[in-house]
């Protein structure tokens, strides 16, 4: 069994489902006692956020391939980053580190092609609807990716994240906003599935909530996770 080093705390509310789920999942495949061999280094996210605010990006990235390097050092076999905005500097960080890190944007384009679904929506924090990290790589899988038009949808998708899922508060409201976004999307983009592309909206937003596939990149990243620490899929730094 691999070391997986799991950079987490962005929020963590997502890094509890990680940690829960990957034991769980390494438990359900070998059984007994077994769970995963991880090194969990969780940052404090309020520190993180105001740079963020900030703009000083390469300040997080040095933080954060110093926290990848420490990981190494302290046995792990893989970098593992518990959220999708951080991978905007996911090429930076393994540039620094000897071994590989587990991208979520390729684990979550394996599920959308193994569903026959190229054509999605992508929701996520307005880093990542804006920006193009998460998007290029989900196109060089393959796909192709929209976002909302309005930029007063991918502002209020950037709120309810901040402010509500990321403190772990639930609101209907919010859910039922995500689900008008969506329905959107599909008239206007004719999107055939949609990728929660942050890691706390899937616990707004379901497969029962719309009639399309629904593709979470948390649950994608972790099952991807355990497959990788199971040596069930071998990965290679890039």
């Amino acid at each position: 069994m691999k070391t997986i080093g799991l950079i987490g705390g962005m929020s963590y509310e997502s890094s509890i489902h990680y940690y829960e789920r990957i034991n769980n999942g390494v438990n359900a495949i070998c059984g007994g006692l077994n769970c995963a061999k991880m090194i969990i280094y969780n940052v404090n996210f309020e520190d993180i956020r105001k740079l963020m605010l900030n703009n000083e990006w390469d300040k997080i990235g040095v933080e954060l391939a110093s926290i990848a390097k420490t990981l190494e050092n302290a046995g792990a076999d893989y970098i593992v980053i518990a959220t999708n905005t951080m991978h905007k500097l996911a090429n930076y960080i393994e540039s620094k580190i000897n071994i590989p890190l587990i991208h979520i944007a390729d684990c979550v384009a394996d599920k959308c092609k193994e569903n026959e679904v190229l054509n999605v929506g992508l929701l996520g924090t307005g880093y990542t609807m804006r920006e193009d990290f998460l998007k290029d790589r989900l196109k060089q899988n393959g796909l192709t990716v929209s976002i909302p038009n309005s930029e007063n949808e991918i502002n209020e998708i950037d709120r309810i994240i901040f402010d509500e899922l990321c403190k772990g508060e639930i609101n209907d409201s919010s859910r039922d906003y995500y689900i008008e976004v969506i329905n959107n999307m599909k008239k206007q983009s004719n999107i055939k599935g949609v990728i929660l592309g942050c890691t706390e909206i899937e616990m707004l937003i379901s497969q029962k909530d719309l009639d399309i596939p629904v593709f979470d990149t948390t649950q994608s990243h972790i099952d991807s996770i355990i497959d990788y620490s199971l040596e069930k899929k071998l990965l290679l730094k890039r």
